[in-house]
């Protein structure tokens, strides 16, 4: 008599999806995180239970992604970045405008569809060059770069600068690994490098604002360059070892803006000085070296081209994220991952996340 197996042991394969380096990684993060928060949203009440409450939401659709096999993912490609482009179209013609932008609709609760193009564009292309796999052409790399600048365009012009770069960032990457010719990339430089004075005039006002405060933030100290000017001197008044938790002036005396959520970084480089960045860094090199790590032993080339973007889309935020906050970068409203305060980016790179542990849950039981 062959004994059926508990109910405990058919649920407890559910529960064990999480990889526990890349857990343990992020788990750090996120706790850096709560405690800069704390700090950063001392004048702001409910901040710190609010961002609980999102690291919860982003954890369960972490174990949600986590259970859904790559097949599944495969299938899902098409239909989820037909509905983003749907939303996106929907948004460009009723969608719901805040501070100037139209970048959100309304479908029962109100969500901002561009979002949902950062973890779909990869998905898409990553499926689109699995199933060329076995002939890849140059027309493929050029239908792929359609399917690309479509949501870019359309992100672009609500107008979201920031996003738009980081769901062009994802897409490319999954262009670039499926083994773009560098000869094309020198190619496609030398042809931006070209058309830059064309994008110039496409900028808004605004844009081309920031790009000119970044080269001179003293030119208007008061007005467009002051959160770059306000930002550069917490990070630099952090010395080696910082100020020490809660005693940043900077932070507590309301110099820097936006401190909660994109300028998080300056507060955390007040308060924890160098040694404190280093650590930061070290762990977000952690988590871009597991996800390569991952992406590298992934058993098809649909999951290796998928792992291999979101874990570069954890790159691109915190390399913009930092370059913004220390003045190299011109300002373009990217959170710093798993640190900033907000719900929207968080369940996205969770999102990220838990696919990348299904990516390897599943290379292992395959294995096994």
């Amino acid at each position: 008599m062959i004994e059926q197996p508990s109910l405990l042991h058919r649920i407890t394969p559910y529960f064990t999806v999480f990889d526990g380096a890349l857990s343990l990684i992020i788990f750090c993060i996120l706790s850096l995180g709560i405690v800069t928060l704390y700090s950063a949203g001392i004048n702001f009440p409910g901040r710190v239970e609010d961002q609980l409450r999102n690291i919860l939401i982003a954890f369960f659709v972490m174990w949600i992604a986590a259970n859904v096999p790559p097949q599944t993912l495969m299938r899902l490609a098409i239909p989820v970045y037909t509905i983003g482009i749907a939303l996106l179209l929907s948004v460009a013609a009723f969608g719901l405008i805040k501070k100037g932008s139209r970048r959100w609709i309304n479908v029962g609760i109100i969500i901002q569809p561009s979002e949902i193009m950062k973890i779909a564009v990869p998905l898409m292309l990553a499926w689109y060059f699995q199933k060329h796999e076995a002939m890849l052409r140059w027309r493929n790399f050029i239908i792929a770069g359609l399917l690309l600048i479509l949501p870019v365009v359309l992100i672009a012009r609500q107008p979201d600068l920031g996003t738009s770069l980081l769901v062009a960032a994802a897409g490319f990457y999954v262009i670039f690994l499926a083994g773009l010719s560098w000869k094309i990339l020198i190619g496609l430089a030398t042809a931006a490098a070209a058309s830059l004075p064309f994008a110039w005039s496409m900028l808004h006002t605004y844009q081309r604002e920031r790009v000119m405060t970044l080269i001179d933030p003293t030119s208007d100290p008061l007005g467009k360059g002051f959160h770059i000017i306000q930002s550069t001197i917490a990070v630099g008044s952090g010395g080696l070892a910082g100020k020490g938790w809660l005693k940043g002036t900077q932070t507590h005396l309301e110099f820097i803006p936006e401190r909660t959520t994109d300028f998080i970084f300056a507060v955390f480089s007040e308060e924890f000085g160098l040694m404190g960045n280093i650590v930061l860094m070290v762990l977000y090199l952690l988590l871009i070296g597991r996800g390569l790590m991952i992406a590298a032993n992934a058993p098809t080339f649909f999951t290796r081209l998928l792992a291999g973007a979101i874990t570069l889309i954890f790159f691109t935020y915190a390399f913009v994220n930092m370059g913004m906050v220390s003045g190299i970068l011109p300002v373009v409203g990217v959170p710093l991952p798993l640190m900033s305060y907000g719900g929207t980016a968080l369940v996205t790179l969770g999102l990220g996340a838990g696919i990348l542990m299904s990516i390897q849950r599943h290379r292992q039981l395959v294995q096994s």
